[in-house]
Protein backbone atom coordinates (compact mmCIF):
# COMPACT_ATOMS: atom_id res chain seq x y z
CA UNK A 1 0.00 0.00 0.00
CA UNK A 2 3.14 2.01 -0.37
CA UNK A 3 1.85 5.87 -1.79
CA UNK A 4 -1.72 4.57 -1.74
CA UNK A 5 -2.84 5.68 1.62
CA UNK A 6 -5.95 7.46 1.96
CA UNK A 7 -6.86 10.26 4.45
CA UNK A 8 -9.64 7.41 6.04
CA UNK A 9 -5.90 5.02 6.28
CA UNK A 10 -4.27 7.49 7.92
CA UNK A 11 -6.67 8.44 10.41
CA UNK A 12 -7.08 4.03 11.21
CA UNK A 13 -2.83 4.21 11.44
CA UNK A 14 -2.82 7.17 13.70
CA UNK A 15 -5.67 5.95 15.93
CA UNK A 16 -4.22 2.86 16.28
CA UNK A 17 -7.49 1.31 15.16
CA UNK A 18 -7.32 -2.74 14.90
CA UNK A 19 -8.54 -3.16 11.12
CA UNK A 20 -8.28 -4.82 7.34
CA UNK A 21 -8.26 -3.70 4.20
CA UNK A 22 -9.15 -5.35 1.18
CA UNK A 23 -8.31 -4.36 -2.28
CA UNK A 24 -9.66 -5.38 -5.76
CA UNK A 25 -9.70 -4.54 -9.06
CA UNK A 26 -12.16 -1.41 -10.13
CA UNK A 27 -14.46 -1.86 -12.77
CA UNK A 28 -15.00 1.93 -14.05
CA UNK A 29 -18.16 0.48 -15.84
CA UNK A 30 -19.20 -0.75 -12.92
CA UNK A 31 -22.85 0.74 -12.02
CA UNK A 32 -22.89 0.50 -8.23
CA UNK A 33 -19.46 0.43 -5.91
CA UNK A 34 -21.29 -1.14 -3.31
CA UNK A 35 -22.02 -4.07 -5.23
CA UNK A 36 -19.05 -3.95 -6.92
CA UNK A 37 -17.16 -4.35 -3.67
CA UNK A 38 -19.62 -7.48 -2.88
CA UNK A 39 -19.09 -9.43 -5.84
CA UNK A 40 -15.25 -8.44 -5.83
CA UNK A 41 -14.61 -9.30 -2.30
CA UNK A 42 -17.31 -12.60 -1.81
CA UNK A 43 -18.70 -10.29 1.00
CA UNK A 44 -21.81 -10.28 3.01
CA UNK A 45 -24.07 -7.58 1.32
CA UNK A 46 -25.56 -7.17 5.01
CA UNK A 47 -21.90 -6.14 6.05
CA UNK A 48 -20.77 -3.64 3.46
CA UNK A 49 -22.01 -0.24 3.88
CA UNK A 50 -21.72 2.43 1.74
CA UNK A 51 -21.43 6.48 2.73
CA UNK A 52 -23.75 8.93 1.05
CA UNK A 53 -23.98 12.52 1.40
CA UNK A 54 -26.93 14.60 1.62
CA UNK A 55 -28.13 18.16 2.76
CA UNK A 56 -30.31 18.28 5.94
CA UNK A 57 -31.59 21.94 5.87
CA UNK A 58 -28.74 22.98 3.52
CA UNK A 59 -25.88 21.34 6.02
CA UNK A 60 -23.70 18.63 4.55
CA UNK A 61 -24.73 14.82 6.52
CA UNK A 62 -23.16 11.76 6.12
CA UNK A 63 -25.37 9.07 6.06
CA UNK A 64 -23.96 5.47 6.41
CA UNK A 65 -26.03 2.73 4.99
CA UNK A 66 -25.63 -0.76 4.14
CA UNK A 67 -25.48 -1.73 0.24
CA UNK A 68 -28.66 -3.72 0.27
CA UNK A 69 -30.88 -0.87 1.20
CA UNK A 70 -30.97 2.84 0.47
CA UNK A 71 -30.65 6.21 2.82
CA UNK A 72 -33.86 6.90 4.37
CA UNK A 73 -33.81 10.67 3.65
CA UNK A 74 -36.72 11.66 6.10
CA UNK A 75 -34.70 9.42 8.81
CA UNK A 76 -31.39 10.77 8.30
CA UNK A 77 -32.63 14.49 9.01
CA UNK A 78 -34.64 13.01 11.51
CA UNK A 79 -31.50 11.77 13.44
CA UNK A 80 -29.38 14.92 13.12
CA UNK A 81 -32.42 17.37 14.49
CA UNK A 82 -33.55 18.76 10.81
CA UNK A 83 -36.97 18.68 9.00
CA UNK A 84 -35.53 17.47 5.67
CA UNK A 85 -32.91 16.08 3.92
CA UNK A 86 -32.14 15.42 0.03
CA UNK A 87 -29.38 13.97 -1.23
CA UNK A 88 -26.19 16.66 -1.88
CA UNK A 89 -24.88 17.31 -4.89
CA UNK A 90 -22.04 15.58 -5.97
CA UNK A 91 -19.26 17.95 -6.58
CA UNK A 92 -20.22 19.52 -3.10
CA UNK A 93 -20.24 15.93 -1.44
CA UNK A 94 -16.27 15.23 -3.51
CA UNK A 95 -15.54 18.98 -1.91
CA UNK A 96 -16.45 18.42 1.39
CA UNK A 97 -15.11 14.73 1.93
CA UNK A 98 -11.97 15.16 -0.37
CA UNK A 99 -13.02 11.77 -2.00
CA UNK A 100 -14.50 11.25 -5.34
CA UNK A 101 -17.82 9.16 -5.83
CA UNK A 102 -17.61 5.77 -5.37
CA UNK A 103 -14.70 6.33 -3.02
CA UNK A 104 -15.88 8.34 -0.10
CA UNK A 105 -15.09 6.93 2.96
CA UNK A 106 -16.78 7.86 6.30
CA UNK A 107 -13.36 8.25 7.68
CA UNK A 108 -10.37 10.74 7.26
CA UNK A 109 -13.34 14.14 5.55
CA UNK A 110 -11.30 17.49 4.45
CA UNK A 111 -14.09 19.15 6.64
CA UNK A 112 -15.98 17.85 9.80
CA UNK A 113 -19.62 16.90 8.81
CA UNK A 114 -21.99 14.77 10.93
CA UNK A 115 -22.25 11.37 10.25
CA UNK A 116 -25.09 8.67 10.97
CA UNK A 117 -24.90 4.85 10.97
CA UNK A 118 -27.43 3.03 10.61
CA UNK A 119 -28.22 1.07 13.15
CA UNK A 120 -27.82 -2.42 11.33
CA UNK A 121 -23.59 -1.49 12.04
CA UNK A 122 -24.12 -2.63 15.37
CA UNK A 123 -25.48 -6.78 15.01
CA UNK A 124 -21.99 -7.24 13.63
CA UNK A 125 -18.10 -8.17 14.63
CA UNK A 126 -16.92 -6.23 11.63
CA UNK A 127 -18.14 -4.14 8.77
CA UNK A 128 -16.88 -2.96 5.70
CA UNK A 129 -16.97 0.52 3.82
CA UNK A 130 -14.88 2.09 1.64
CA UNK A 131 -10.75 3.34 2.56
CA UNK A 132 -11.38 6.05 0.48
CA UNK A 133 -10.54 5.32 -3.37
CA UNK A 134 -12.52 3.08 -5.73
CA UNK A 135 -11.17 -0.76 -5.12
CA UNK A 136 -10.14 -0.20 -1.66
CA UNK A 137 -12.49 -1.42 1.36
CA UNK A 138 -11.71 -1.22 5.00
CA UNK A 139 -12.95 -3.88 7.73
CA UNK A 140 -13.16 -2.47 11.30
CA UNK A 141 -15.32 -3.15 14.29
CA UNK A 142 -18.46 -0.92 14.11
CA UNK A 143 -17.69 0.64 17.63
CA UNK A 144 -14.50 2.12 16.33
CA UNK A 145 -15.92 3.27 12.88
CA UNK A 146 -18.74 4.70 15.54
CA UNK A 147 -16.14 6.61 17.77
CA UNK A 148 -13.43 7.85 14.55
CA UNK A 149 -16.34 9.26 12.70
CA UNK A 150 -17.93 10.94 16.07
CA UNK A 151 -21.12 9.16 14.43
CA UNK A 152 -24.43 8.66 15.95
CA UNK A 153 -26.53 5.42 15.41
CA UNK A 154 -30.15 5.64 13.74
CA UNK A 155 -32.02 3.82 11.68
CA UNK A 156 -31.83 5.55 8.56
CA UNK A 157 -31.60 2.73 6.18
CA UNK A 158 -34.84 1.53 4.40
Amino acid sequence: MAGKGTPATAQLAKQKVPHTLHAYDHDPRAESYGTEAVDALGLDPARVFKTLVAEADGELTVGVVPVTGQLDLKALAAAVGKKKAKMADAAAAQRATGYVLGGISPLGHRSKLPVVIDSSAERFDTVHCSAGRRGLEVELAPADLIRLTGGIVFPIAR
